[in-house]
């Protein structure tokens, strides 16, 4: 009967396609919201009980990867599932926690929380815009997804690299080249939900919540490197 009625009403099969469009933007942009809440509380707790400040080098790189993978891991086996949510909020706290180190670096100099909201005020900006050009850009943007894979997959290794070298030069390259890539690949993520690329919202939260994450450690570096005044 549902068949019948879709080749009776064309317009019935792209309506029904469109609303569950709408509903997984609007899942994706309530999580997503959700997400930042153990976010700040996983960088509030790394902040306050410096249990992350041993966690430098390559003990730290063991213990980020070992834990965000592990955790990519577990959110797509479970993303169908009612577990699935849990599992990201945990991811997200985890990073939190992660990204506590370089707040707690940035909260030492004297302008350190003005840098911080910078940073969360430049990261939105930079959602907002791209969130809007995903609602207007009518081409396909499906071709860029390799492109910007191999962009972060160098930054990836790149940013390994600097840990044991150390170069404020290097940081500073990475970190730009980061927030190009990173937009970029918000763009990229929302457009596919957009055009209905994405059906999981669980899945297109974790993408845009890397996004949003990669931008904002990115101009945080930056700002700390450039605006970070000393006491």
């Amino acid at each position: 009967m549902t068949n019948r009625i879709q080749s009776i009403n064309p317009g019935y099969g792209s309506g029904a396609l469109a609303q569950e469009r709408n509903k997984v933007l609007r899942n994706t942009y309530w999580l997503l919201a959700m997400s930042l809440i153990p976010t700040v509380l996983g960088a509030w707790l790394g902040v306050a009980t410096g249990i992350t400040q041993s966690l430098s080098g390559g003990v730290g790189l063991v213990v980020f990867l070992g834990g965000a993978f592990g955790f990519m891991y577990a959110i797509e086996k479970t993303k169908n599932t009612a577990a699935g949510v849990p599992v990201l909020l945990g991811f997200t706290f985890f990073m939190g926690l992660m990204l506590s180190r370089m707040i707690a670096m940035v909260l030492g100099f004297k302008n350190g929380p003005d840098l911080i909201m910078t940073a969360f005020g430049g990261t939105a900006g930079v959602f907002f815009v791209m969130a809007s050009l995903s609602s207007v850009i009518k081409r396909d943007l499906s071709g860029m997804g390799k492109w910007l894979f191999v962009g972060a997959l160098a930054i990836m290794v790149g940013g390994i690299i600097n840990v044991f070298v150390g170069s404020t030069a290097g940081m500073m390259a990475i970190s730009v080249a980061a927030i190009g890539v990173f937009s970029a690949y918000m763009l990229y993520d929302l457009k596919r939900i957009v055009d209905g690329g994405e059906t999981n919202y669980i899945s297109a939260t974790l993408a845009l919540y890397l996004d949003i994450m990669n931008v904002f450690q990115s101009l945080l570096a930056l700002l700390g490197i450039f605006g970070g005044e000393r006491e």
